[in-house]
């Protein structure tokens, strides 16, 4: 308890520093960074020129928060020169500060959020979005987009929606969207997509939640913990086209693991959390979408479908007794089934799929195992899962391909009801 005492209160005497000579706010746009110079500078100036060019009248702030980059990421903010001449179409009448901090606690971009967070309370601003610091396609569009729902339109929350490969988001694609969309009826197309605008008064909310900044959430699953206390909050969410999201894609059979882990275990957790929001709503609805939805040319992903398949069948091989704790044996045999079959046939069945999610749901909820164990051996599923989507979208473009998403959406709003009858 002293460590994490002494943690917080150096966290707030750098939160404060960095605030010298700044005693308010109406916007404020918060960049959590780490090891990023390749593309801070980019998304830096696109965020200023954005503040220039569409709140040339507001008092607003740019925010790095920094988890100790090692490559001069918070020296490229520093020293970064913007030529307002030169980028923008006019110019503010406010000076647009930029506050590099570096943040502590758990490392992570949740870590980076509290700070940002903090920050714009004690600013007492009007509004204030976040961005991700990867991001090669980020306009200044993007900083109107996140921000214009909030202070013209009255709304508390505003998601991404994207246009994306079809390789890409593949756990958004196959567990976060499909769940999130079916337990709380909201069609948030990108739950965890990494850009957000918020009100003042969600900002408040988020601070005020203080046992969630020392778990997950400030790892990778801050994201799904914004949404979803967004929507069991009560609060109004809209979402905003920013078209493509073209930043450092991951191969799900290499790299997403830890990232699958994390952000699927704070998914369970809220699933728990706010079981009285979810347990009675029965319909889906859209939410308004602002900008205007155009064609977008997008980057190839490569990825190893091979490495994929050859996962999960080692996950069957090693798993299948552990599974069967508390899968069921129809499903377990399926499974077995899907791991037998050649890449040619190889197919893993929305319904499959979808009962599967909410089995390990199920023994979350009624502690079958640790959740620490039932994430691992989720992994090998998740792998299998996402080796037969890859194939069954292969040859269709990526419009196409979100019909697929679509369809496996509808299966978890279908199965939802078991979900709720084994709770």
């Amino acid at each position: 308890m002293a460590v994490e005492s002494t943690v917080q209160d150096e966290h707030r005497e750098n939160a404060g520093q960095s605030l010298e000579g700044i005693d308010t706010a109406d916007i404020v746009v918060g960049i959590a960074s780490y090891n990023n110079a390749g593309t801070i500078t980019h998304v830096v100036r696109a965020v200023d020129a954005g503040l220039a060019k569409y709140f040339p009248r507001e008092r607003c702030v740019i925010i790095n928060s920094d988890g100790g980059s090692t490559d001069h990421t918070p020296e490229l903010v520093r020293n970064t020169d913007f030529d307002h001449r030169t980028i923008f179409l006019s110019h503010p009448i406010y000076p647009i500060h930029r506050i590099t901090t570096p943040y502590h606690g758990v490392p992570g971009k949740g870590s980076a959020f509290r700070t940002i967070f903090e920050l714009a309370g004690r600013l007492n601003v009007k509004a204030c979005c976040v961005v991700d610091a990867d991001l090669r396609s980020i306009t200044p569009e993007w900083i109107e987009l996140l921000l214009i729902p909030v202070l013209k339109e009255g709304y508390d929350f505003v998601a991404p929606y994207y246009s994306r490969h079809k390789y890409d988001g593949s756990i958004t694609n196959s567990i976060i969207y499909p769940v999130t969309r079916a337990l709380y009826g909201k069609k948030i197309r990108q739950p965890i997509g990494g850009e957000f605008g918020m009100s003042g008064r969600l900002i408040e909310h988020y601070i005020s939640l203080k046992e969630a900044w020392d778990t997950d959430v400030a790892r990778f699953g801050i994201d799904i913990w914004m949404t979803t206390e967004a929507i069991a909050g009560g609060f109004n969410l809209c979402q905003a086209y920013l078209g493509a999201k073209i930043h450092d894609p991951k191969d799900p059979g290499v790299h997403l693991t830890d990232m699958f882990v994390q952000v699927v275990g704070s998914l369970m957790k809220l699933t728990e959390r706010h079981y009285h929001v979810w347990k009675d709503v029965k319909d889906t609805e859209e939410v308004p979408t602002f900008g205007f939805k155009f064609y977008t040319g997008l980057e190839p992903i490569s990825v190893n479908i091979d490495r994929m398949i050859e996962l999960f069948r080692l996950g069957v091989e090693n798993l299948k007794d552990l599974w069967g704790m508390f899968l069921v044996e129809d499903l377990v045999g399926e499974i077995e089934r899907i791991a037998r079959s050649t890449k040619h046939t190889f197919r893993f069945p929305d319904e499959v799929w979808a009962r599967i999610v909410y089995e390990y749901i199920l023994a979350f909820h009624h502690k079958k195992l640790s959740l620490e164990h039932l994430l691992k051996s989720m992994v090998p599923l998740y792998h299998g899962r996402t080796a037969s989507f890859f194939l069954e979208v292969a040859s269709l473009s990526n419009d196409e391909a979100e019909t697929k998403v679509e369809k496996l959406c509808q299966e978890f709003e279908r199965q939802k009801k078991y979900l709720s009858e084994l709770w």
